[in-house]
């Protein structure tokens, strides 16, 4: 009797949920997917009904993909996925695949092992996402398409990110995806993938439970006769506590020892039952010969592509040895050759019978000859041509021997790894260098390295690795350069920007002038641009004045220099067209150099989206747009769609907020703080993208939309140290005066006021706290908001743009009655409409159109303010006309 048969006694409620989904998914290629998640403890069944899934499903002319997890390699990363997607890789040629992937050829590719590399390091989330978009592609291809994932508790953490990803999107695409896996086991990033996919399956996970004393009683007749005693039977279930694949193995056990299933026999089965796993199995291993049990220990250690030809050489033995082995192995039911419907290309021509045999045979390997094994296995797999990386999992489990040569493999594994998007891989490999360890002329590089590789994913640990290398030797010349600089990067995401500043700063001091300095002393004044608690702020303006004002663009760290002190000008409020002046001299020919482009990791992403914006916020939206939208195009191309496409989305919804394009304002924004989510709360770059939504939607009226995307982003103080835009306390304190706490509103546009006056921030349209603060003012202390909206009219005159000066006379209108009020308001609309920004003015010309009692200046804004989608706006239109106020 077969373990497939055994285990699915008791799994029709299993079985009869599958073939349900199975109907919906062979009704229509427009139905919803699904996912069912199956736990179970080991031996209870999971494999086997995953076999009777694909069985189903191939007689209903499915197709199915398959793949399972391996315990030793959890290490591999898009191991398993790789291994899910050989049935349709290897039936396209390379021209197809690249049809079929489209732009995702190149990004996904590598991590699939159908092309090389680029040079540029990918970004995990961009293959992520590529390998889903690649997937759901060739899903549509191969409908009706079922995927069967096995011990999924063992899956490598890559391939659990892309189906975590990929269960999310399966309502638009009609596929079936069946997952098992083994209660507990994980813990961290796997677990939180594993938890997840199991909630993307919206339904309760089936949990298998073990055989009951009639379902085992059956099973044990079935397979050794109608005559099996009750007694007997019972004992069958008392020693293998009902687990089908010890029942299976138990009940192999008798038929091979003759033992008549009696109750006089019953006081045999422990023993038996002992001899099939544990100790037992490794005794039984044994009684097999030194060769048999030398062959089992080299299938162990390699773990996939169980080949006769690879085993035989990491057993040291001639291959007819190594053939009567593997007879032997499946005789004693060890070994298995695969089923040919689950093998997968170049897969290796053995597997163990059961993970469980798998374990059990690895674990009796003794310590010391596991260890120098996997040493073999490396050299065996990096001659077999697999590369570095996929012997990097050998490499790992090698002890520490100050081996130079092993220092140099796990470095290129990890160069391997980053190439495909894996840095976790990258990270396991360097940190194990690090023990080795390295001679002292490679350790700074290693660490370096090291630092380079983490520096998103784990910002604290990269600094404790550059903090290391830079203060031992080995890093000289730009290399130490750009080791300060991903310091003070890492420093940042790690919300230290104090330290960032000043470490920059330190370095800096240390090299005399030249690009060197140049170079840090441009990364020193950007970090002091957007760190909110700087208070230095005058006299860092004026040094940064003085250096660019020696600048002429020759090199990039010259232009740096100009983009940040374009900024400066602009969050200080000084002339608009004198920004622009400075920001021009920056480019080249209208664009950005070469060397500083988006994916360009010289400088980073901050430096270009302060440029963008020193533009946007000067009325020249259409060269804002232009590098927003350049932004995008390229880090999507690029398969960057982690934060820098996070922020590329959010400054595109700015500019499109800055048109007054609302509708697609918000659409951006959105998708801005989706990808922020993937990447973590609490970055700059998630308060970004939700301050811009909320102001955005605060500016269509949408007030309790507004109120809950706070509440659900945690929109309140604490606040980040890197500046961000909007504002985050300007855009509360709206938001505040918008639910109708007032007080609350006044208290943290206050606290706006505040610090902006401490950095020097005195442009009223980068911190737009003054227009609301005035307004809210109005009645319970008119002279002081009086005064601050002369102020803002003051600061606006002197930036100079048509939208800060309409703003500052819109703002001054509604502090006015009477006929100053409509003469204000009229110089407000004359200001705005020669502007970019339609929603402000089409807000001035609905005030004016209040203010003048006006039925022309209301419907002309009325029109505005439906063509910008600001709902509340066109509601308060409407309001004005029915109530009968325009009546000149």
């Amino acid at each position: 009797m077969e373990a497939a048969s055994a285990s699915l006694w008791e799994r029709d409620e299993e079985i009869t949920a599958v073939k349900q989904a199975l109907d919906t998914l062979c009704a229509d290629r427009s139905s919803s997917g699904s996912l069912l998640m199956v736990r179970g403890e080991a031996g209870l069944g999971k494999t086997a009904l995953l076999a009777e899934i694909r069985r189903i499903a191939e007689q209903r002319n499915c197709t199915v993909w398959s793949t399972r997890g391996g315990e030793t390699l959890r290490s591999v990363p898009f191991n398993v996925v790789r291994q899910l997607l050989q049935p349709a890789l290897v039936s396209l040629m390379p021209e197809e695949a690249r049809e079929y992937l489209g732009d995702w050829y190149d990004i996904a590719g590598p991590a699939l092992g159908i092309t090389e590399p680029g040079e540029r390091q990918p970004d995990p989330q961009g293959v992520c996402d590529g390998l889903v978009a690649g997937v759901r592609r060739l899903a549509r291809r191969d409908w009706p398409l079922v995927l069967l994932i096995d011990d999924a508790h063992w899956a490598d953490q890559e391939t659990l990110r892309w189906l975590a990803a990929f269960a999310e999107r399966l309502d638009d695409l009609s596929v079936l995806v069946v997952v098992a896996r083994r209660p507990g086991e994980v813990s961290g990033e796997s677990a939180r993938h594993l938890d997840a996919i199991a909630a993307a399956s919206g339904q309760p996970d089936a949990d298998l439970n073990a055989l009951t004393p009639d379902a085992t009683a059956g099973l044990t007749r079935a397979t050794l006769g109608a005559h099996a005693d009750a007694p007997f039977c019972r004992e069958v279930w008392a020693v293998t506590g009902g687990n089908p694949y010890e029942t299976v193995e138990l009940l192999a056990k008798v038929q091979d020892s003759e033992l008549e299933p009696t109750e006089s026999a019953a006081g045999e089965l422990r023993a038996l039952n002992r001899s099939a796993r544990g100790g037992g199995l490794v005794a039984r291993l044994e009684e097999l010969g030194i060769d048999a049990t030398r062959f089992a220990w080299a299938a162990a250690i390699l773990g996939n592509g169980i080949s006769v030809g690879l085993v035989a050489e990491l057993a040291t033995m001639d291959h007819d040895e190594a053939l009567r082995c593997a007879e032997l192995l499946q005789d004693a039911r060890i070994l298995t050759e695969p089923d040919p419907a689950s093998a997968q290309a170049d897969d290796g021509d053995l597997e163990f019978v059961h993970p469980l045999i798998a374990t059990a045979v690895y674990n009796s390997i003794p310590d010391a000859l596991r260890t120098a094994m996997h040493g073999i296995a490396a050299q065996v797999v990096t001659e077999s041509g697999r590369g570095a990386a996929m012997a990097s999992r050998h490499l790992l489990q090698v002890h520490p021997d100050d081996d130079e040569e092993l220092v140099e493999q796990l470095r290129e594994a990890a160069r391997e790894h980053l190439a495909v998007g894996a840095p976790d891989a990258a990270r396991r490999c360097l940190e194990r260098a690090l023990l080795e360890p390295p001679l002292p002329e490679v350790h700074a590089r290693v660490l370096y390295e090291l630092g380079c590789a983490t520096l998103l994913t784990a910002p604290a640990t990269t600094i404790d690795h550059l903090q290391s290398a830079l203060g031992m030797p080995g890093l000289d010349g730009d290399e130490r350069v750009d080791a300060v600089f991903r310091l003070s990067q890492a420093l940042l995401h790690n919300d230290q920007m104090e330290e960032a500043v000043r470490t920059v700063e330190a370095e800096a001091a240390r090299h005399p002038e030249g690009p060197a300095k140049m170079r840090l002393q441009a990364v020193q004044y950007m970090w002091e641009g957007i760190y909110s608690g700087e208070s230095n702020s005058p006299g860092r303006s004026q040094r940064l004045a003085d250096l660019a004002r020696t600048c002429t663009g020759r090199n990039n760290s010259e232009r740096v220099l100009l983009m940040l002190r374009g900024f400066d000008a602009l969050i200080q409020g000084e002339n608009a067209e004198e920004v622009v002046e400075v920001c021009d001299r920056a480019l080249v020919n209208g664009r950005l150099a070469p060397g500083l482009g988006w994916t360009d990791t010289e400088w980073g992403i901050e430096l270009l989206v302060m440029l963008a914006n020193s533009y946007a916020y000067t009325d020249r939206l259409d060269r804002a747009e232009s590098f927003y939208n350049e932004a995008v195009r390229t880090y999507e191309s690029a398969g960057w769609s982690g934060g820098h496409l996070s922020l590329a989305h959010a400054h595109i919804g700015l500019g499109h907020r800055r048109r007054g394009r609302l509708r697609e304002a918000e659409a951006s924004l959105r998708e801005a703080l989706r990808l922020a989510e993937r990447v973590g709360r609490g970055l700059p770059l998630y308060w970004c993208a939700a301050s811009n939504l909320i102001d955005v939607l605060l500016a269509r009226g949408h007030v309790d939309e507004a109120w809950a995307i706070a509440d659900q982003c945690g929109f309140a103080p604490p606040y980040p140290s890197p500046m961000v835009m909007l504002d985050p306390r300007s855009v509360r304190g709206r938001l505040l005066l918008a639910v109708g706490r007032t007080q609350d509103g006044i208290n943290e546009l206050e606290e706006a006021e505040k610090a902006a006056a401490a950095r020097g921030h005195h442009n009223p349209l980068v911190i737009p706290w003054a227009f609301d603060l005035a307004r809210a003012l109005a009645k319970k202390d008119p002279a002081r908001a009086a005064q601050l909206a002369t102020d803002a009219r003051r600061r606006a005159e002197r930036f100079g743009t048509d939208t800060a000066i309409g703003e500052a006379l819109r703002c001054a209108a509604a502090l006015e009655t009477g006929q100053r009020a409509v003469r204000l308001a009229a110089q407000a609309v004359a200001y705005l409409e020669a502007s970019p920004c339609q929603y402000e003015h089409a807000a001035a010309r609905v005030e004016y159109g209040i203010a003048a009692r006006s039925v022309t200046e209301l419907n002309r804004g009325l029109a505005l303010a439906r063509s910008c989608g600001a709902d509340g706006l066109v509601a308060q239109a409407r309001a004005a006309l029915e109530s009968g106020l325009g009546v000149g």
